[in-house]
């Protein structure tokens, strides 16, 4: 499969670097492999289908990298040093964008105006240091929305849905 992926990103990059992408393949592997999906996948197909679709933009493979490290600082016992020694800075500076990005909580319902701002301005903030964060976060969004149906509480089924169409799908839209 981490073969399928690299030749994904060398019809579009032809010096790809095969080894760095097939790398982050295995250590995404590894640290999600005991992690479940609400749908009952292992966890590991989430961010390999996060890179599937980063292919489709024909993102560069630092990105694709990106994409297959996105949740292991935040969901295992991976850290961001260890992304950097592996991966190089670049990598690590772009997983850490995506990680922030993600324990931002935006609810378009909420009436605290000052925590919707301060929430948008750290997505904006994220956005101006190097696209490729929102775009990755944008794609993990994508993906999280097409297996939506297997989260357990309605509730936070409809909250993301808000979520997505009121900040999410905008910002796609304006980004083109």
């Amino acid at each position: 499969m981490a073969a399928d992926l690299v030749e994904l990103v060398k019809v579009y990059e032809p010096d790809a670097k095969e080894s760095l992408i097939i790398k982050a393949y295995e250590f995404s592997k590894f640290h999600h492999r005991f992690q479940q999906r609400s749908s009952g996948e292992p966890y590991f197909v989430h961010p390999l289908e996060v890179a599937r679709i980063a292919t489709t933009w024909k993102l560069d493979s630092q990105s694709i990298i990106t994409a297959l490290l996105h949740d292991t600082v935040e969901d295992t016992a991976a850290t961001l040093a260890d992304i950097e020694k592996e991966f190089g800075a670049d990598v690590a500076r772009l997983v850490d964008g995506v990680t922030k990005l993600n324990s931002i909580e935006i609810n378009p319902e909420s009436s605290e105006k000052s925590e919707q701002a301060e929430n948008l301005r750290k997505l904006v903030l994220a956005m101006s240091m190097d696209v490729r964060v929102l775009l990755i976060k944008l794609m993990d969004r994508l993906h999280n929305m097409r297996t939506i149906r297997f989260l357990k509480s309605p509730e936070k089924m409809r909250r993301k849905a808000l979520e997505t169409q009121e900040i999410y799908a905008p910002l796609a839209q304006r980004i083109g």
